[in-house]
């Protein structure tokens, strides 16, 4: 077994590999860029190498020189980054580091999906209906977008994980969305190869686990299913999967395990299909990838395995601990899996920033896990994707185990950062989701899920007694006259504090007791608040007879409450505008909808533009965001160039509208 292995990854995935190592006896050592430093896989390693530039993660030298300066004997690429990359996995055997994964020519064979659908599709597997030459032009890609029947997907030949893919249902969108899908395969993946495949409708996404060693062992682990989807990108996952019968899962295994096979596997790696939601006894091969899956948790949970300290035995030559299919261990109960993003749901999920200010995250035991790379103080920027954490519980049946999730997800407190907590409460618990009816266009329709929700008056509440409205005018010590409250013989004055809850302001009023606080919101009258300080960062709020706890923190003139799994961020209206004062510059004010960087510049100063079109292109986590004029107009100032960093409300361009909207623009 090894001695010493190096995690060339960040995040919760590394945090995750060195809690496995660390149970094996095996030394870790950490990387980590300068925005890194304060990480928590850098502290909890035993030893951690600074790299410097933030692109460090994808520094093939930087990572297996240090590998070999730190003593390591093995190397770990956890997922994403260099992990599909199969020049590394030389690179790191020809310097006498193990990589930790898969033989090369299984990563080729696997990596391209064009080569992965013949290679399976001659082992007997079947694949989705397309064309998948490579080179293919974008008149090529058209043409075949429309012999094969739209709707289609457009997808990079070279990754996954939803960047560059397409959905095309108007035959005139087809040259903008090839052109965009080529351009972001460039940018994540250094190739803009593209294929063309059937887009189902209502289909579902169902994956297999499949493991083999060096001895000619290769079994399937159970499914997972990964439905639960926004953008391409999964969000829930469970297993096993609620669609499939016992017959359509063993001919799903043993089609896994033959895709294995066909490149000469070796190690934990993943088969995804797609399944039609109406014809649950029909799949299709839709790609492997040759990597822990992100979701890994889930399989663990209910087969009882640690598929890292597989991973680990089967590269140090060991065997597998089964001979065959047969001896895998029979799934026990249901386990169900929540990824927490840095993103604001009710600003379209755009990618969100800031500095862990409190956290508390749920309990764990042996019905429910967290793989989190957060730490009070640690800075969630822009520069990697914005994945947190994962929340995931197991419970005998699949109904506990989606209300154990929801319960576990409501215990989650994160302070400082948005996130999607919230939204996957409401997600799992959602009637739809509940049933099983699911299919990975479910998200998208459940507008509901991610609706913008106003705090709610007792939230308001216990943020204008802790802004000290409520507090008594005077104290014994003083008298009357040194007060400047406007002083009255019945009692304190009424304290009113105005909020800002994203465009709206609120206002609260509070009038202190003896015993107790009335406040009005809005005119909405409570009697008998209490506030009781149940810890440092806690307070629970005393309401017509119910008590609440919640989390709080201040900084930088914003109150963070959190209470249940729902977070709101609010502001004292008088401190919001003294701090928008100084980038007010009018009301044709175009702002980033996230902080990231500049991407494109579209417009020039003095062009004409129409409503809709496309202004700039903010890039963050690897998603791209367009920037669109709301009216007709002309371009004042264009005040950011690509490549800029921006901040959220940051001002992007300044239009001077039109009053006549029916005038000519640029084209």
């Amino acid at each position: 077994m090894f001695e010493r292995v190096l995690v060339a990854n960040r995040g919760e995935i590394a945090v995750r590999i060195i809690r496995t190592l660390r149970s094996m006896g095996i030394q870790s050592v950490a990387v980590y860029s300068d925005a890194d430093r304060d990480a928590a896989h850098v502290a909890d390693a035993d030893r951690a190498v600074g790299l410097g530039d933030p692109r460090c993660y994808l520094d093939a030298v930087a990572l297996v020189t240090a590998a070999r300066r730190h003593g390591a004997d093995a190397l770990h690429p956890g997922y994403g980054f260099l992990s599909e990359n199969a020049s590394f996995a030389r690179l790191c055997s020809d310097a006498g580091v193990t990589f930790i994964g898969p033989p090369p020519e299984a990563i080729e064979a696997m990596g391209d999906k064009i080569n992965a659908k013949r290679t399976v599709a001659a082992a007997g597997v079947p694949v989705v209906p397309g064309r998948d030459e490579a080179g293919l032009s974008d008149a090529e890609l058209a043409e075949a977008a429309l012999a094969i029947g739209l709707p289609v997907l457009l997808k990079p030949s070279a990754g996954g994980g939803g960047k560059g893919m397409r959905l095309v249902v108007d035959a005139a969108d087809l040259e903008s969305q090839i052109v965009a899908a080529r351009r972001e395969a460039t940018g994540a993946f250094g190739d803009d190869t593209l294929l063309v495949e059937r887009y189902m409708r209502r289909p579902r996404h169902v994956e297999m686990q499949v493991f083999a060693d060096s001895f000619g062992v290769c079994v399937a682990l159970g499914e997972r299913e990964c439905s639960l989807q926004r953008r391409h990108q999964k969000i829930v996952e469970e297993a096993p999967s609620p669609l499939l019968d016992e017959q359509t899962r063993a001919r799903m295994s043993a089609s896994a395990v033959a895709a294995a096979r066909a490149c000469g596997y070796r190690g934990a790696g993943t088969v995804e299909f797609i399944v039609a939601a109406d014809q649950p006894d029909e799949y299709f091969f839709m790609e492997m990838n040759t990597r822990l899956q992100v979701e890994h948790p889930v399989t663990e949970m209910v087969l009882g395995v640690d598929l890292v300290e597989l991973q680990l035995q089967v590269a140090a030559g060991g065997r597998l601990p089964w001979r065959t299919q047969d001896e895998v261990p029979a799934r026990r109960g249901h386990a169900v899996e929540a990824r927490i993003y840095a993103e604001d749901p009710e600003r379209g999920f755009l990618p969100s920033s800031g500095r862990v200010l409190a956290l508390r995250q749920p309990h764990q035991d042996g019905t429910v896990r967290v793989d989190s790379g957060l730490r009070p103080g640690v800075t969630i920027g822009t520069t990697y994707d914005p994945m947190l954490a994962k929340v995931i519980a197991w419970a005998p049946d699949r109904d506990q185990a989606l209300r154990r999730l929801g319960a576990a997800l409501a215990a989650t407190s994160i302070l400082g950062v948005t996130t999607n907590v919230a939204f996957l409460r409401r997600l799992v618990g959602h009637e739809a989701v509940r049933s099983g009816d699911i299919d990975t266009g479910l998200v998208e329709r459940l507008t509901e899920a991610a609706a913008p929700t106003s705090p709610p008056d007792r939230v308001l509440v216990v943020a204008a007694l802790l802004d000290g409205a409520g507090a008594p005018a005077y104290s014994g010590r003083d008298g009357p006259w040194q007060c400047h409250d406007s002083w009255r013989l019945d009692g304190p004055a009424p304290q009113t504090s105005r909020w800002l809850c994203g465009s709206r302001t609120i206002d609260v009023e509070v009038r202190a007791g003896v015993a107790s606080a009335e406040v009005s919101v809005e005119g909405r009258r409570y009697e008998g608040c209490n506030l009781d300080v149940v810890a440092a960062g806690q307070v629970a709020l005393v309401l017509d007879g119910t008590r609440v706890t919640y989390d709080w923190v201040e900084e930088a003139g914003h109150l963070w409450i959190g209470s249940a799994g729902e977070t709101w961020r609010l502001a004292p209206a008088r401190r919001s505008l003294a701090l928008r004062a100084g980038a007010d510059v009018g009301g044709g004010a175009v702002t980033s909808p996230m902080p990231g960087t500049v991407l494109e510049v579209a417009v020039e100063p003095g062009w004409r533009v129409r409503a809709g079109q496309r202004l700039v292109v903010v890039e963050a986590m690897k998603m791209e965001h367009s920037v669109n004029a709301a009216g007709n107009g002309t371009v004042v100032e264009v005040l950011v160039r690509p490549g800029d960093p921006v901040s959220l409300e940051q001002v992007l361009v300044v239009i001077d509208a039109d009053d006549d909207q029916s005038q000519e623009v640029q084209p």
